[in-house]
């Protein structure tokens, strides 16, 4: 995909790199430690070759996995109903369906049985991308004030951003490698020793050290990237040589190359020059804002677009689309509120975006910045690296500085024009009333609950992770009485071609706990030690999530095998229990780090909860969305904070 892809060993990228930058004296000649974030000794897709292939468990397994996932969400009679009905699928359809289901992932052992029907369900969904699907990080604040200039911050992380993709270009980004022990395994000699050896075999040498290389083959989705809207099914565009990178202000688009004329990335100060433009354009806000139609159903923007490229705007668009990413300069100054930050990051008023792009950087008029994401290319952990590496660097090592000076050269700005017939105005006039009404219907709240830490619960041999989903499941019951499908994301990217699997955190265990803990009869003794089975039932859940065993993707390409067959589609995916299962009332996902201020996203129905949470070191948070016609994220937040609190007290008996 990349230009320079060929870089199969360290010696070939050092001389790729060495040829870029000196190939000829009559160029200008720049510092080699600047192009690039990363200049790892182990090429980035040294481990690729050689990563585990996502196994497909076995049809009985993950029938057991699914009826005790359905347990405590059914009446007796619907569960005996729905074990009968899932004994008779994988008895009889479910055989047939498993072995070509197994034939056809033989037959393409470059990647994972679920890879493309993963691809294909988030392309072929017609829902609006953001809240539905496009979520939230947002970036720490700089612990220096003067770094959280808008203009300052907006630069550093352009410069930082560039470097980590052309570190991923010419293949000398750090693998992505996940390590039991760091201290042991994270060192010199793993890097030799791994290095050394030959990509058909360099993962075993990695597990050796107790090391777990993960798939890299998302991160081309990052750069360059857009989802472009077609009728029934989307399709992902990308350039892998872009060299330009797109800015949003005002509801005005800009471009600026970020390559001087031999192929350099431009410097510090001409970055900032380029940036400075761009805010100091006196421009009023566009009066027909085109960012604001990619907040609308899949089919109606596809005809919209098509229209705009019929009368003229096809180049225009293309020059969004091949954008090396999005930079969003929003005039909102968020002070502390995190209520305004949710929905700044979340949706904003679709005035200043372009959902559609693989990412948009979002920087407000104080400073606060972080990442909304087109999700159908790829999942959290290669937006969470991107986003862990840019931010220390830009915090620890940033190349603009307060009293950094604009340069007077390459600056390369360009304003985009669009040309707008009335159509096309009367379209966007339509989707500005529409978008406002919508996510003005959403709920959206936080808790940041100081009264137990990460720590505490370690120190309990309690999963934090665990004691988070018990008070989601604690605070539901709390306000409604009953339980629900849960769904907890969790990465498979131990595997090639891994996406995510479900974890099902609402067992037997855990609604036991919750309705001795509001039955009010329970000793602390008696509930502590159900808050320890529950624990190591929920860990348990996790790992072998983790491992590829869960149960949900498994059965959703079952599904898919009977329609690439033509094959009857079998009762069991239009039984009560299967879909109320997959009904994710209480959907949830979680992004633990130190760069980390927040993460959120939508509910994914309208009569559920979006609950993005993290467990600090010194607290615990939670960003819950919902819709005003069905529940309040207040209220939801309030019956969590007193379920944490109820926890609390368990814990410190």
């Amino acid at each position: 995909m990349y230009a320079l892809n060929n870089c199969l060993n360290k010696n070939l990228c050092i001389k790729n790199i060495t040829q870029r930058s000196y190939a000829s004296k009559s160029k200008t000649i720049r510092d080699i430690n600047y192009q690039y974030l990363q200049k790892s000794k182990v090429p980035t897709l040294h481990f690729q070759k050689s990563l585990p292939r996502l196994p497909i468990p076995e049809l009985k397994k993950s029938s057991e996995r699914y009826i005790r996932a359905l347990r405590p969400l059914l009446t007796d009679d619907q569960f005996n109903e729905a074990t009968k009905r899932t004994g008779t699928f994988v008895n009889n359809e479910g055989k047939v369906l498993q072995e070509k289901l197994i034939a056809k992932d033989k037959a393409n052992k470059h990647t994972s049985y679920i890879s493309d029907y993963w691809f294909d369900l988030y392309l072929r969904d017609r829902k609006p991308l953001p809240i539905n699907y496009n979520p939230l990080i947002v970036f720490q604040n700089d612990t220096r004030q003067a770094y959280n200039n808008q203009l300052i911050r907006s630069t550093n992380l352009l410069i930082s951003a560039v470097r980590f993709m052309e570190s991923l270009r010419v293949q000398i980004l750090e693998p992505a490698v996940f390590h039991m022990n760091p201290k042991k395994s994270n060192t010199p000699l793993f890097k030799t020793v791994t290095g050394m050896l030959p990509e058909a075999v360099s993962w075993y040498g990695a597990y050796l050290f107790k090391a777990f290389p993960l798939d890299m083959s998302q991160f081309v989705g990052l750069f360059g990237a857009t989802r472009i809207p077609l009728l029934n099914k989307d399709k992902i565009f990308r350039d892998p040589n872009s060299r330009h990178v797109l800015v949003q202000k005002g509801g005005n688009f800009y471009i600026f190359n970020v390559f001087d004329s031999d192929g350099n990335l431009l410097s510090p100060s001409e970055m900032l020059a380029n940036l400075n433009r761009i805010i100091d354009d006196n421009a009023p806000p566009a009066e027909y804002p085109l960012g604001i139609l990619t907040c609308q159903d899949r089919n109606e923007w596809a005809k919209q677009r098509a229209h705009l490229e019929e009368t003229g705007n096809k180049d225009v668009l293309n020059k969004i689309d091949s954008a090396i990413f999005n930079l969003v300069l929003d005039d909102e100054i968020l002070g502390d509120s995190k209520h305004g930050l949710l929905k700044t990051y979340l949706h904003g008023d679709g005035l200043n975006r372009w959902f559609d792009k693989s990412f948009s950087v979002i920087v407000t008029g104080d400073g606060v910045a972080g990442i909304n994401f087109e999700h159908s290319w790829g999942d959290g952990v290669a937006v969470l690296r991107f986003f862990e590496d840019i931010y220390a660097e830009t915090t620890k090592k940033p190349f603009v500085h307060p009293d950094t000076k604009p340069a007077s050269s390459n600056i390369t700005v360009n304003k985009l024009d669009f040309k707008l017939d009335d159509k096309s105005r009367q379209f966007v006039e339509k989707a500005k009333k529409e978008y406002k009404e919508w996510y003005e219907s959403l709920s959206i709240d936080y808790t940041l609950y100081e009264g137990l830490t990460k720590g505490a619960c370690k120190k309990y041999e309690v999963s934090p992770d665990c004691v988070m989903q018990l008070g989601f499941q604690a605070a539901y019951h709390l306000l409604h009485g009953n339980f629900v499908g849960t769904y907890e994301s969790c990465s498979t990217s131990a595997f090639k071609h891994g996406r995510t699997e479900t974890m099902r955190p609402c067992t037997e265990k855990t609604k036991a706990f919750c309705e001795a803990l509001h039955s009010n009869k329970a000793s602390q003794g008696e509930l502590s030690a159900m808050m320890q089975e529950c624990s190591k039932y929920h860990s348990e859940l996790v790992k072998q999530a983790a491992m590829g065993q869960g149960f949900d993707r498994h059965l959703f390409a079952l599904m898919k095998i009977a329609e690439d067959n033509n094959l009857p589609r079998p009762a069991f995916f239009d039984s009560y229990e299967y879909n109320f299962l997959n009904k994710s009332i209480l959907s949830t996902s979680t992004l633990s780090s130190p760069s980390v201020m927040g993460g959120g996203f939508g509910p994914v129905c309208t009569e559920g909860f979006g609950i993005g949470y993290s467990a600090f070191p010194d607290k615990l948070g939670a960003a819950v969305t919902s819709y005003k016609s069905h529940n309040n994220s207040s209220e939801y937040v309030e019956a969590l904070n007193k379920s944490f609190t109820d926890i609390t007290k368990i814990i410190s008996t």
